[in-house]
């Protein structure tokens, strides 16, 4: 069982909360692989007849200016083939202001840069709250570490039940 988190960041808050997932999937899968989205290769040997690698694939990456993050568009696109069959799930890091608007936005972004590729259906679609550049004062952080650690728990109980399976 592997599971891979893979994110895009531009100031380091969406790595913080792939980790977060990563640590919380660790306690459900045998492996968990983490890394940034453009350095992601393809899977050895994966190929017709061969294994796939990967049981679960995490993908995360901010909204910036109505747009997600070009490294999460190029993953999608250049792993097509493995993720065909592959569970994957996705977040995007949204709004900095906390209101119904905001988080309506959001999430109306993230599912129109995922409607660019048609051929995905991911298994969890998420939005959490984003964070200012660091060197915005003062700085908004509306990440919600609890509601993070209950989305990674629920995306992880396939992955627990695949497990079993596999004993």
């Amino acid at each position: 069982m592997t599971v891979l988190v893979a994110f895009a960041t531009r100031h380091g808050s969406t790595r913080e909360v792939a980790e977060s997932i990563a640590c919380t999937l660790k306690a459900f899968a045998a492996d968990v692989e983490f890394g940034e989205a453009r350095e992601v290769r393809s899977q050895p040997g994966h190929g017709p007849g061969q294994a796939r690698r990967w049981t679960l694939v995490v993908l995360g990456a901010p909204l910036y200016s109505g747009r997600w993050h070009r490294d999460a568009h190029r993953f999608l696109r250049r792993h097509r083939k493995e993720l065909a069959d592959v569970p994957v799930a996705v977040f995007g890091m949204g709004p900095r202001k906390d209101d119904v608007l905001a988080w309506e936005r959001s999430r109306t972004q993230l599912d129109r840069a995922l409607a660019k590729h048609g051929w995905l259906t991911p298994t969890a679609v998420m939005v959490f709250g984003g964070v200012d550049a660091p060197d915005k004062r003062p700085r908004r952080d509306l990440r919600d570490w609890t509601k993070i650690d209950a989305w990674a728990a629920s995306i992880a109980d396939p992955v627990a039940w695949l497990k079993e399976m596999a004993l």
